[in-house]
């Protein structure tokens, strides 16, 4: 449990770590980790529902009780929907989508699964993003590893990669950039 101390940090990563200690506990690391992305998503696609996670103007109570209607609707039920409801109780409701994502990555790390987010100009085609995860694997120290692919033209050409905390930019933009800047302390 030390090794996923030194991963979430802060009043979110307290609330994920407990969570994953109880589901983990109760074999529930894979309905939970499920009900949560779920959750996250809706919360992501939905304005009124954003406003009652965010808005303090909601008491403890009424923020409970709404919450419960809604994962009563969606059937998100268990450990997740209870833990949900602490975290309402407890007037902690603004910070769940940080618990939900300090409770991926520790799940991450109990599977041997580190994500990376790379930018490119152009999709990659197989070959390409094959060979970029096997370089990301050998990075990660043989971990599996799943790319979350973005496009943006403006880069130019080369890829932006980032790794849990590294980040490497090697896109053209940025070289073009660096090189413009040279120039003009040159000048």
């Amino acid at each position: 449990m030390a090794q996923a101390e030194t991963i979430v940090s802060g009043m979110a990563g307290r609330y994920a770590l407990a969570l994953f200690a109880l589901a983990q506990e109760q074999n529930a690391l894979e309905s939970v980790s499920a009900d949560l992305k779920s959750f996250d998503a809706l919360v992501a696609g939905n304005p009124d529902l954003q406003r009652l996670v965010r808005s303090p103007a909601f008491s403890a109570q009424e923020q409970t009780r709404a919450l419960g209607a809604v994962l009563d609707k969606v059937g998100i039920g268990g450990l997740s929907a209870k833990f949900l409801k602490l975290v309402a109780g407890k007037r902690r409701l603004f910070a769940v989508r940080d618990m939900i994502r300090d409770f991926d990555a520790l799940v991450d790390n109990a599977n041997g699964v580190a994500r990376a987010e790379v930018t490119v100009a152009e999709p990659l085609g197989d070959a390409h993003l094959n060979a970029l995860k096997d370089a990301l694997r050998d990075v990660s120290g043989g971990r599996s590893v799943q790319v979350a692919v973005k496009i943006d033209p403006s880069i130019i050409g080369g890829l932006i990669v980032k790794l849990g905390s590294r980040m490497v930019d090697g896109s053209l933009k940025t070289k073009l950039n660096s090189i413009r800047n040279r120039m003009k302390e040159v000048g």
